[in-house]
């Protein structure tokens, strides 16, 4: 006698449904959401990529048409090749010492006093802001050729000479106003970095320089390389403290651009917007090379 079969009815499992007003309500949020998005939206729209369009259109506007004459103007003159070539050391030197003395700065803050690292903190808040002709009139008293700072270091037989209005001290003046973005930028990446990691790297034998190059390093990369990006955004548009300092004497693009608009003798503003639309392009080559400088690094990571 064959075992009786078992006739009980077999169901699937089936995911509890989600209510419709708990649809209804979670649609209701994303579409206000949106709304809310909207003023944002057209802020950007107007102020951010309307003007981007316009001067691109305007920098192809010429006398003869629509071309790339401004274009080729720039690059084939010797002059605003050079306050490109400029633009960008400065641009490049300064962000690098200020963010090398960011780094230090950041990770120093981490080991001192609460009390301290706050007025460090507010402090960087603080001189963060402070550009244009104060910053000017201040390096001018302090490092002009006949400022404070410069007599004490010739008496002291330091230095010989300091231009301050050469590109070399426009890098000292730029790193200035660079240290403290740097600091208010690097400052919370430090927080990744675990005090048990170096623990265990001790305890396996790692050394500082083992440490920091094989966990530190890697773990700081993307904020070292996004706070880079930022700084040399700052110094690249950088012009009301350069243009106080030398009254437009010296040869960088912002300053070229701002003549080129409001100047007696070379009015030219489809030119100054071919010019800035170099400096858009720069300043997208640099992001995108930190884009693929930043995959690469993840990939490697993992």
């Amino acid at each position: 006698m064959s075992a009786p079969l078992d006739e009980t009815p077999k169901t699937a499992a089936v995911a509890p449904a989600v209510p419709v007003r708990a649809r209804s309500a979670a649609g209701s949020r994303k579409w206000l959401a949106l709304l809310w998005l909207l003023p944002f939206a057209a802020l950007f729209i107007v102020f951010q990529i309307a003007p981007l369009v316009w001067i691109a259109l305007n920098s192809l506007n010429t006398p003869d048409g629509w071309g790339f004459a401004h274009f080729q103007k720039i690059f084939s003159s010797k002059f605003y090749l050079q306050s490109i070539k400029h633009s960008l050391q400065i641009a490049f030197w300064s962000s690098l010492f200020g963010m090398l003395i960011a780094i230090f700065g950041s990770y120093s803050l981490r080991q001192v006093d609460s009390r301290l690292r706050d007025f460090v903190m507010a402090f960087s808040n603080m001189t963060s802001n402070f550009a244009g002709v104060p910053l000017a009139f201040a390096f001018i008293i302090l490092l002009g050729f006949n400022g404070a700072l410069t007599i004490l270091l010739k008496q002291a037989g330091i230095i010989e000479d300091f231009n301050l209005y050469s590109k070399t001290g426009l890098i000292v003046l730029y790193t200035y106003f660079q240290i403290p973005l740097g600091v208010l930028l690097l400052y919370p990446a430090f927080d990744a970095l675990r005090q048990d990691w170096r623990e265990s790297a001790a305890l396996l034998g790692a050394g500082t320089w083992q440490f920091w190059r094989h966990i530190g390093l890697p773990v700081l990369t993307p904020a070292l390389l996004g706070t880079f990006v930022i700084l040399l955004a700052n110094a690249l548009g950088a012009y009301a403290t350069v243009y106080y300092l030398t009254t437009g004497n010296f040869n960088v693009m912002p300053i070229r651009i701002a003549g080129l608009v409001a100047g007696d003798i070379s009015l030219d503003p489809n030119l100054a917007s071919a010019l800035s639309m170099v400096l858009v392009g720069l300043m997208a080559v640099i992001t995108l090379a930190h884009q693929l400088l930043l995959r690469r690094s993840y990939h490697a990571a993992r």
